[in-house]
């Protein structure tokens, strides 16, 4: 795993700064931390589209992601994941703890499982009050892989997780962004939060067979319904 390119700080008012440090150090390190082999086409995963007031690929890494309205089912207790499911972009794959490495970043699922996402285990289960960390690669070397679409989600798209307890956390998208890995905004990706959220990260933008990707496809979403 590639070393961080910049400094690291924890998220203010984070579950704690063991826990906020390490998961903002594990996730926001280089680009290729999800990806060492992509696709070496000019034609790297989908995007979302950029803002109408934007000139670039990627809205300001000091965006924030758009209000969204109150769940309207409270959090639910702690329980391992099993499966992720997004309809509008035909992923249902299994889903892996992760861990992290001796130095302080996060495991990666294996890159010849091209239908597996992996979950932060020692961070919030999704469902649970906080923000629950999935991630995925958007390919290797053989072609796409589980969250190869993850940019073409819009607000109002459906994610579900089944997990262990056997209901079904379902959570609705708010926004979906991609920072350039040199800016990546910690405190907003990975910051405290009393509802019960989701982050799901890939790679994205312009691939470089030395560098890996340059930026992150990062969707946030709520819970707002269990099965």
């Amino acid at each position: 795993m590639p070393s961080p390119d910049r400094p690291t700080r924890a998220p203010r008012g984070g579950p704690g700064p063991w826990r906020a440090g390490v998961a903002a150090l594990a996730l926001a390190a280089s680009g290729a931390w999800l990806v060492h082999d992509g696709t070496t086409g000019r034609n790297g995963p989908p995007l979302p589209p950029a803002p109408a007031d934007s000139q670039t690929a990627g809205p300001s890494p000091t965006a924030k992601p758009a209000p969204t309205p109150k769940p309207a089912f409270p959090p639910l207790s702690a329980s391992v994941p099993t499966r992720i499911r997004i309809p509008s972009i035909k992923v249902d794959a299994p889903v892996a703890g992760l861990g992290l490495t001796a130095a302080r970043q996060l495991n990666t699922p294996p890159m010849d499982q091209r239908n597996l996402a992996g979950w932060y285990r020692d961070g919030t289960s999704p469902g649970a009050a906080g923000n629950a960390l999935v991630v995925g690669h958007a390919d290797n070397h053989t072609g796409p892989a589980v969250f190869y679409r993850l940019g073409l989600l819009r607000p109002g798209d459906t994610v579900e997780v089944t997990r262990k307890d056997r209901r079904t956390a379902v959570f609705t998208v708010d926004s979906v962004r991609v920072f350039p890995k040199r800016d990546f905004p910690d405190a907003l990706v990975y910051g405290a939060t009393e509802r019960a959220e989701l982050r799901m990260i890939t790679c994205g933008g312009k691939f470089d067979r030395k560098t890996g990707y340059e930026s992150n496809t990062v969707v946030f979403a709520h819970l707002s319904g269990v099965r």
